[in-house]
């Protein structure tokens, strides 16, 4: 059976853990050669073993242009191409609006949205030479529906939906697709963190009645960046066991 990714050029930011570590795995069981884009190196926890070719790791600040712009043209020297953009690089600086810092703010809407503007308009080009390519940014449900204490981080990945809608638009002429994901509850590092009491209550708004899992989403991401998914642009995805209905 061919493989889906089979000899891809793919580029993952927040490649580190959690979901962006789940999409370097399955993305490179899939064919892809990929490079993990991160500010530090995976946890040997969170290693991908993937049994065709070891993913690249690259240090890369994802909210500073300059560090993003190295990254894609070290990228591009080696290997003349990239086929996939997975904009995952993600975090939290959670607190009521009034108590919010700016710092806080800025912290996350540059991290979450800006270097997803910055990665896509680094590789853009190059996808525009080959006239293919795709783009899958990872936003998350509260982009759709809002969270109290999350004002920063709903902005961040509403905002995303917006990005992906309108890059879309610009370059679904000449064979680039763009899309996203929105996943819902997600077992992962991040949400590790979360007091019992509030998880119990997270589960209960969930119609499949658990959490998702990291390889889930992944396996979304997957479809939408493989020839599986070839007619299907500017859309937002849930994964997110019914949360969002």
């Amino acid at each position: 059976m061919e493989l889906l990714l089979k000899d891809k050029i793919c580029v993952v930011t927040g490649a580190s853990r959690g979901i962006g570590a789940a999409i370097v795995a399955r993305f490179a069981s899939e064919g892809a050669k990929v490079y993990a884009l991160s500010r530090t190196e995976p946890a040997e926890t969170e290693k991908f073993a993937a049994p065709l070719q070891q993913p690249v790791w690259i240090a890369c600040d994802v909210s500073d242009e300059s560090s993003i712009d190295g990254a894609v043209n070290e990228i591009l020297a080696r290997d003349e191409r990239i086929d996939v953009l997975v904009n995952n690089a993600g975090i939290t600086r959670d607190g009521l609006l009034m108590r919010m810092k700016t710092d806080d703010w800025n912290a996350v809407l540059s991290t979450n949205l800006s270097s997803a503007f910055f990665a896509s308009r680094s590789v853009i080009r190059a996808m525009l030479r080959q006239k293919e390519g795709c783009i899958l940014n990872v936003s998350s449900i509260v982009g759709l529906k809002g969270n109290s204490g999350q004002a920063n981080y709903s902005a961040s990945k509403a905002g995303l939906i917006g990005l992906t809608k309108s890059i879309a638009r610009e370059v679904a002429s000449r064979g680039i697709r763009v899309n996203a994901i929105a996943p819902g509850f997600i077992d992962t590092s991040m949400t590790a963190k979360i007091p019992e009491e509030f998880r119990e209550r997270l589960m209960a708004t969930i119609p499949l009645g658990r959490a998702g899992k990291a390889e889930e989403v992944a396996n979304v991401a997957l479809f939408l960046c493989s020839p599986l998914a070839s007619f299907i642009t500017g859309v937002v995805l849930p994964v997110d066991g019914g949360m969002g209905m």
